[in-house]
């Protein structure tokens, strides 16, 4: 696994306190569809995984069609790829910053999204309740369009990475690291949300990730310059 994608890991796994506080009441509208015996939680297990591939399914496809998209701009342009991943290393200094808690501005980006969830939201509506395996996914499938800052902004990064593939990867990387916040329940959760917001090791999170950021962005700009 290359560094961006450990990068891309590491800030869903901070940064999923925000998914918890977004996503926490569509998490829970799993649950309360399920019955409490024990085979309806082993069920219930089982299109809980369903959502949440669903989820990543989205965020890969978005991810390796603005990766696609980005390296196709650059090159009708003709300008170096290098641009992008200036571009890229900007916005892992952001998502830093956001994850230390020093700097909120990318929840703004949330706006951005709210149009595409109006159209998306009443699919998702009628696939409630989530009691078969179809219905599971495909409300995954529509979860991955729910407007996020930090979502967004991975996104952008996908857009900067210069390929499809990078692209799809760096999504599926960022759900893969929200997965257990989102999967966790009970006492589990408590203890996990408290470990993500222990200050050290949210402030160390985020310094590895504006250092890789300094150091993306200074590659780029030598390579641009010399």
């Amino acid at each position: 696994m290359n560094a961006d994608l450990l990068a891309a890991l590491l800030i869903g796994f901070i940064g999923s306190s925000h998914c918890l506080v977004m996503c926490g009441g569509i998490a829970g509208a799993l649950q309360l569809s399920m019955p409490s015996q024990s085979p309806g939680r082993k069920l219930q297990l089982q299109l809980q995984l369903l959502l949440s591939l669903g989820r990543l399914t989205t965020y890969a496809l978005f991810g390796a069609l603005v990766g696609y998209f980005g390296a196709g701009a650059m090159q009708l342009a003709g300008a170096s790829l290098l641009w992008l991943r200036l571009l890229a290393g900007l916005l892992l200094l952001m998502m830093a910053l956001y994850i230390s808690r020093l700097w909120f501005g990318l929840i703004r980006l949330e706006q951005l999204g709210q149009k595409l969830w109006r159209h998306v939201q009443p699919v998702a509506t009628k696939l409630l309740p989530l009691n078969s395996a179809a219905k599971a996914y495909s409300y995954g499938l529509c979860w991955g369009a729910l407007p996020c800052g930090l979502v967004y902004s991975t996104l952008g990064w996908s857009l900067a990475s210069g390929s499809a593939i990078q692209g799809g990867l760096l999504m599926l990387s960022f759900g893969i690291g929200t997965l257990p916040a989102i999967l966790v329940t009970g006492s589990a959760a408590g203890i996990l949300s408290k470990l993500k917001n222990t200050l050290w090791l949210r402030y160390s999170a985020a310094l590895m990730l504006a250092i890789y950021a300094g150091y993306t962005i200074w590659l780029a700009i030598r390579r641009l310059v010399f």
